[in-house]
């Protein structure tokens, strides 16, 4: 899908920094800047590297100036705000249009002049390649000069003042390269490169300030590069960056991001063009990861890493809906090298460091996969691969161990206990655990069910003897599940099983019950929750994760950080529980012809969805009364992956 913006987007300088984009390489590193080139958080950059992937990234070119001479006219193509805001830059005026497919694309237009930008990321490398293309129509020779603005930070960190920037290279070889803070910057260009005196701009983030972040960082020059247009002549200036000494042609960057992309999209499938666009979105989370040699998926996009639980949610969607196979079952094996106590990591080591197992989803999820991934492939080998460590998963969790998981005498899995927040409402202040839902969380316990279910047909399929005694356990958890959950009041289920308030909750989390394949309520309670959620809960864009009558319902998320996790779980409009939505009222009405024909409508909102925040993702979250604008991080792997797998039901039968 290809999106186009006009100076409509940009008629005001805070409308232009409403949208950006988003390329990433594979490793953990990414480029991302508004749709104007400004950068309006710490964390954009035309080249941010990872350097020990995932999650090793550094600011290495954070964005780009640019001026066009006219004859005696000097045009200055930048965007940027600066901490002086007086001194902001608005060349946004000349940019006539952006486009976004495969790559970014500007268009500039001013005095007879056209000026075409690319900025092409390299698969699999730390390489941007930048192109301008000048069409000089104004009678006038034209000259461009491009300065980067360096940083070469680690990700959120800021230039240090004493720190010192050395420029190497010459004319000799046509290579080129910045050294600072232990990192190297190579380049190569078909302009005249200057050295230039060092210079400093202390810039202006309008969206870290806005949630409490810091709000200015500082950038670096001491190079720029030149190019000069006769009248009438159409001429190109290329500019190849990258981490690496021996650096690919721009030519081959471009076509290389546009074939992988090409065989994404025909490897997915998908009819919808929505779809399609999603299946790209999802491959912009799945990395490298060089601690365990295999692949993982990164939660979201500038802020989040590669965490359990967030993988084993958005695996479905990213992987096995788009038809990633390999790619899941390396996901998968990373998990199965990991689990520990029945437990899998929350997070992943990095150095010396050990795993995280501080998730009580991760593990069942984990079964769930596997699942689909099965019938999906009916690969009995990875099956009876993964078959002990499943085992191992329920008898841990049947007998009991860390973080207060433990089978209670009725069958249902009780989780969290003190200070540990162990579902994915997980937010803790201090000693404010705003969602303290340690008890019997109602979706843990529909994982837990399902795995049950699973495991006794995985015991059949591969011929093992303990079918009969998870057929037991399963039917003990379903009916504890109806006699403890069910709440007739509200018609619905509560959250959790914990003897407070916060039992009787109408939150998203029952959603799940009724979305998995082994049904744990009778049809009828199905669809009251349904119908149920859809009253309470739904907006356009997700799921809001509380009644908005009830008392502790915040309406906006923003601000500092303590504003912001107070309202995370609390109202606030979480986009990855639509996916269970969508599936739980497909399967309520029988995936009849007009079930589909109102999820096919109501999917025509991720359409918009698409193109505000960052263009062809969907982010993380939106403010719970009214979600216009996206919030958190703005992609986000779990809201795509379990849109796609809506997406995926919807075209089960595509060839």
């Amino acid at each position: 899908m290809k999106y186009i913006y006009g100076k409509q987007a940009w008629k005001t300088f805070e409308r232009g920094e409403e949208n950006c984009w988003l390329m990433t390489n594979g490793l953990g590193g990414f480029s991302s800047l508004t749709v104007m080139g400004s950068c309006s958080r710490n964390d954009h950059a035309v080249l941010m590297a990872c350097v020990h992937s995932p999650n090793h990234r550094w600011n290495m070119i954070h964005r780009l100036d640019e001026v066009l001479t006219v004859g005696d006219v000097t045009l200055d193509l930048v965007s940027q705000d600066y901490e002086e805001h007086e001194e902001r830059e608005e060349g946004q005026k000349y940019l006539a249009r952006f486009t976004y497919e495969d790559y970014p694309v500007w268009t500039y237009e001013a005095e007879g002049v056209q000026l075409e930008k690319i900025i092409a990321m390299m698969p699999g490398k730390n390489t941007v390649a930048i192109l301008y293309k000048v069409t000089n129509r104004s009678g006038k020779t034209v000259e461009l000069k491009v300065t980067p603005q360096l940083e070469f930070v680690p990700k959120t960190a800021k230039v240090k003042a004493d720190q010192k920037f050395a420029f190497e290279g010459g004319e000799n070889d046509g290579r080129y390269a910045v050294t600072s803070n232990g990192q190297t910057l190579y380049f190569n260009t078909s302009g005249t490169v200057k050295e230039l005196p060092e210079t400093r701009k202390t810039l202006y983030y309008a969206y870290d300030e806005a949630d409490g972040r810091p709000e200015t960082g500082v950038a670096v020059a001491n190079h720029c590069v030149e190019m000069r247009v006769t009248a009438g002549e159409v001429k190109s200036l290329h500019l190849v960056c990258g981490m690496e000494e021996t650096l690919d042609t721009v030519d081959a960057v471009i076509d290389s991001l546009t074939v992988y992309r090409k065989r994404l999209k025909e490897q997915a499938g998908f009819a919808s063009e929505t779809a399609s666009t999603l299946a790209l979105a999802a491959d912009q989370f799945i990395s490298h990861r060089e601690s365990t040699g295999k692949q993982t998926i990164l939660a979201g996009f500038p802020f989040f890493e590669d965490w359990g639980r967030d993988t084993m949610i958005a695996l479905g969607g990213c992987c096995l809906a788009v038809r990633r196979y390999e790619e899941a079952k390396s996901i998968l094996r990373t998990f199965m090298a990991y689990c520990d106590k029945g437990l899998m990591p929350n997070l992943f080591p990095e150095g010396k460091n050990a795993p995280l197992y501080n998730t009580v989803d991760a593990a069942l999820l984990f079964v769930l996969s596997v699942y689909d991934y099965y019938h999906r492939t009916r690969d009995v080998e990875f099956l009876r691969e993964a078959y002990p460590v499943m085992e191992q998963i329920v008898h841990w969790y049947a007998k009991g161990t860390d973080f207060s998981i433990k089978m209670d005498d009725d069958g249902l899995i009780m989780a969290g206990g003190g200070y540990d927040q162990v579902t994915w409402m997980d937010v803790r202040v201090g000693d404010i655990l705003p969602t303290p839902r340690h008890g019997k969380p109602v979706e843990i316990n529909a994982y837990w069910y399902n795995a049950l279910c699973m495991m006794s047909e995985f015991s059949e399929i591969l011929g093992v003897a303990q079918a009969k005694d998870y057929t037991a356990m399963a039917k003990k958890t379903r009916k504890s599940f109806g006699e403890k959950f069910w709440n007739e009041k509200t018609g619905c289920l509560r959250d959790v099983v914990s003897g407070t308030k916060a039992d009787d909750q109408i939150r998203c989390n029952q959603i799940w019950a009724v979305a998995q394949p082994f049904s744990i309520l009778s049809p009828e309670q199905e669809k009251q929750v349904v119908e149920t959620v859809y009253a309470k809960l739904h907006t356009p864009y997700g799921l809001r994760t509380l009644d908005p009558m009830d008392a502790e319902f915040h309406p906006g998320y923003g601000g500092p950080q303590l504003e912001r996790d107070l309202a995370y779980h609390q109202g606030t409009v979480w986009v990855f529980p639509m996916g269970a939505y969508y599936l739980a009222y497909l399967k309520v009405n029988g995936y009849s012809d007009e079930a589909k024909a109102m999820v096919w409508s109501q999917l025509e909102d991720i359409d918009a969805a698409l193109c505000e925040g960052c263009i062809g993702q969907l982010p993380e979250i939106y403010s719970g009364e009214n979600p216009v604008d996206s919030k958190g991080c703005f992609a986000q792997a779990w809201s795509v992956g379990e849109i796609l797998r809506v997406y995926d039901a919807l075209e089960k039968d595509r060839p």
